[in-house]
Protein backbone atom coordinates (compact mmCIF):
# COMPACT_ATOMS: atom_id res chain seq x y z
CA UNK A 1 0.00 0.00 0.00
CA UNK A 2 1.15 3.54 -0.47
CA UNK A 3 -0.14 6.93 0.62
CA UNK A 4 -0.31 9.82 -1.78
CA UNK A 5 -1.99 13.18 -1.10
CA UNK A 6 -3.95 11.75 1.81
CA UNK A 7 -5.27 8.81 -0.21
CA UNK A 8 -4.05 5.26 0.39
CA UNK A 9 -3.97 3.02 -2.65
CA UNK A 10 -3.42 -0.68 -3.13
CA UNK A 11 -0.50 -1.52 -5.43
CA UNK A 12 -0.62 -5.31 -5.30
CA UNK A 13 -3.25 -7.87 -4.47
CA UNK A 14 -2.54 -11.47 -3.48
CA UNK A 15 -4.66 -14.24 -1.99
CA UNK A 16 -3.71 -17.27 0.10
CA UNK A 17 -6.25 -19.95 0.91
CA UNK A 18 -6.38 -23.43 2.41
CA UNK A 19 -8.74 -26.40 2.15
CA UNK A 20 -9.62 -29.22 4.56
CA UNK A 21 -7.25 -31.62 2.80
CA UNK A 22 -4.33 -29.32 3.65
CA UNK A 23 -4.06 -27.94 0.14
CA UNK A 24 -2.49 -24.50 0.23
CA UNK A 25 -2.23 -22.36 -2.88
CA UNK A 26 -0.96 -18.90 -3.79
CA UNK A 27 -2.52 -16.71 -6.40
CA UNK A 28 -1.48 -13.16 -7.24
CA UNK A 29 -2.00 -10.50 -9.86
CA UNK A 30 1.50 -11.09 -11.25
CA UNK A 31 3.18 -14.21 -12.59
CA UNK A 32 1.29 -17.46 -13.17
CA UNK A 33 -2.32 -17.26 -14.36
CA UNK A 34 -3.04 -20.42 -12.35
CA UNK A 35 -2.84 -20.84 -8.56
CA UNK A 36 0.49 -22.20 -7.35
CA UNK A 37 0.27 -25.17 -4.97
CA UNK A 38 2.46 -24.76 -1.87
CA UNK A 39 3.75 -27.10 0.80
CA UNK A 40 1.37 -26.51 3.76
CA UNK A 41 4.26 -26.82 6.23
CA UNK A 42 6.41 -24.18 4.52
CA UNK A 43 7.24 -20.57 5.30
CA UNK A 44 6.93 -18.28 2.30
CA UNK A 45 7.72 -14.62 1.75
CA UNK A 46 5.87 -12.03 -0.30
CA UNK A 47 6.85 -8.40 -0.84
CA UNK A 48 5.23 -6.42 -3.68
CA UNK A 49 6.53 -8.87 -6.25
CA UNK A 50 6.23 -12.57 -6.96
CA UNK A 51 6.19 -15.11 -4.15
CA UNK A 52 9.73 -15.80 -2.89
CA UNK A 53 11.41 -13.04 -4.93
CA UNK A 54 15.01 -13.20 -3.60
CA UNK A 55 15.13 -9.70 -2.15
CA UNK A 56 17.32 -9.25 0.94
CA UNK A 57 14.44 -7.62 2.84
CA UNK A 58 12.21 -10.63 2.14
CA UNK A 59 14.89 -13.08 3.28
CA UNK A 60 15.54 -10.94 6.39
CA UNK A 61 11.82 -10.81 7.18
CA UNK A 62 11.52 -14.59 6.82
CA UNK A 63 14.43 -15.09 9.25
CA UNK A 64 12.80 -12.75 11.78
CA UNK A 65 9.41 -14.45 11.32
CA UNK A 66 10.91 -17.94 11.71
CA UNK A 67 12.69 -16.86 14.89
CA UNK A 68 9.39 -15.67 16.40
CA UNK A 69 7.22 -18.65 15.41
CA UNK A 70 9.82 -21.14 16.65
CA UNK A 71 9.26 -19.85 20.19
CA UNK A 72 6.48 -20.98 22.52
CA UNK A 73 4.67 -17.73 23.26
CA UNK A 74 1.24 -16.78 24.58
CA UNK A 75 -1.05 -15.35 21.89
CA UNK A 76 -0.63 -11.68 22.90
CA UNK A 77 3.18 -11.97 22.93
CA UNK A 78 3.14 -13.74 19.57
CA UNK A 79 1.02 -10.98 18.02
CA UNK A 80 3.30 -8.31 19.54
CA UNK A 81 6.48 -9.97 18.25
CA UNK A 82 5.01 -10.56 14.77
CA UNK A 83 3.96 -6.90 14.55
CA UNK A 84 7.56 -6.02 15.43
CA UNK A 85 8.74 -8.19 12.51
CA UNK A 86 6.35 -6.42 10.13
CA UNK A 87 7.52 -3.02 11.38
CA UNK A 88 11.26 -3.72 11.13
CA UNK A 89 12.90 -0.69 9.50
CA UNK A 90 16.43 -2.11 9.19
CA UNK A 91 17.85 -1.33 5.75
CA UNK A 92 18.83 -4.34 3.64
CA UNK A 93 21.24 -2.76 1.19
CA UNK A 94 22.88 -3.25 -1.13
CA UNK A 95 20.41 -5.56 -2.86
CA UNK A 96 21.14 -6.08 -6.57
CA UNK A 97 17.94 -8.16 -7.02
CA UNK A 98 15.72 -5.38 -5.72
CA UNK A 99 17.71 -2.66 -7.47
CA UNK A 100 17.36 -4.43 -10.84
CA UNK A 101 13.56 -4.31 -10.45
CA UNK A 102 13.65 -0.70 -9.26
CA UNK A 103 14.88 0.98 -12.43
CA UNK A 104 13.87 4.61 -12.44
CA UNK A 105 13.88 4.96 -8.65
CA UNK A 106 16.40 7.24 -6.96
CA UNK A 107 19.08 5.77 -4.70
CA UNK A 108 17.42 7.20 -1.55
CA UNK A 109 14.08 5.65 -2.56
CA UNK A 110 15.69 2.25 -3.27
CA UNK A 111 17.31 2.44 0.17
CA UNK A 112 13.93 3.22 1.78
CA UNK A 113 12.32 0.32 -0.11
CA UNK A 114 14.95 -2.10 1.22
CA UNK A 115 13.42 -2.42 4.70
CA UNK A 116 10.65 -4.86 5.66
CA UNK A 117 8.58 -1.86 6.78
CA UNK A 118 8.84 0.97 4.28
CA UNK A 119 8.59 4.52 5.60
CA UNK A 120 8.76 7.35 3.09
CA UNK A 121 6.68 10.50 2.54
CA UNK A 122 4.47 9.19 -0.28
CA UNK A 123 4.89 5.41 -0.23
CA UNK A 124 5.10 2.75 2.40
CA UNK A 125 3.61 0.26 4.80
CA UNK A 126 0.13 1.33 5.86
CA UNK A 127 -1.42 -1.79 7.43
CA UNK A 128 -0.20 -4.93 9.20
CA UNK A 129 -2.47 -7.96 9.64
CA UNK A 130 -1.79 -10.97 11.85
CA UNK A 131 -4.15 -13.98 11.71
CA UNK A 132 -3.50 -16.77 14.21
CA UNK A 133 -5.45 -20.03 14.13
CA UNK A 134 -4.81 -22.68 16.77
CA UNK A 135 -5.41 -26.44 16.54
CA UNK A 136 -8.86 -26.03 18.15
CA UNK A 137 -10.01 -23.55 15.51
CA UNK A 138 -9.69 -20.45 17.70
CA UNK A 139 -8.85 -17.41 15.59
CA UNK A 140 -7.17 -14.17 16.64
CA UNK A 141 -7.32 -11.50 13.94
CA UNK A 142 -5.25 -8.38 14.65
CA UNK A 143 -4.85 -5.41 12.35
CA UNK A 144 -2.69 -2.33 12.86
CA UNK A 145 -3.48 0.56 10.50
CA UNK A 146 -1.88 3.95 9.97
CA UNK A 147 -4.32 6.82 10.44
CA UNK A 148 -4.43 9.76 8.03
CA UNK A 149 -1.20 8.60 6.34
CA UNK A 150 0.66 9.81 9.46
CA UNK A 151 3.39 7.40 10.66
CA UNK A 152 2.92 8.67 14.24
CA UNK A 153 -0.78 7.69 14.37
CA UNK A 154 -1.89 4.05 14.44
CA UNK A 155 -5.03 2.15 15.36
CA UNK A 156 -4.94 -1.51 16.39
CA UNK A 157 -8.02 -3.75 16.36
CA UNK A 158 -8.17 -7.35 17.48
CA UNK A 159 -10.98 -9.88 17.19
CA UNK A 160 -11.27 -13.44 18.49
CA UNK A 161 -13.68 -16.09 17.26
CA UNK A 162 -13.93 -19.84 16.73
CA UNK A 163 -14.16 -21.48 13.31
CA UNK A 164 -17.41 -23.40 13.02
CA UNK A 165 -17.45 -26.89 11.47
Amino acid sequence: MYCNSGQCNKIMYSVFWGAKEDTVCYYGNRGSAEPIRLNPAGIYGLSNSLLETPWRKLQHGKRLFTSVVNQTLPCDSLVHDLLNVLNNEELNTPDPAQESQGEGYSSPMLRALSSVCVRSPHYGTRTNTIILIDASGNVTFTERTMLNCDVSQWSTSSFQFKIQN
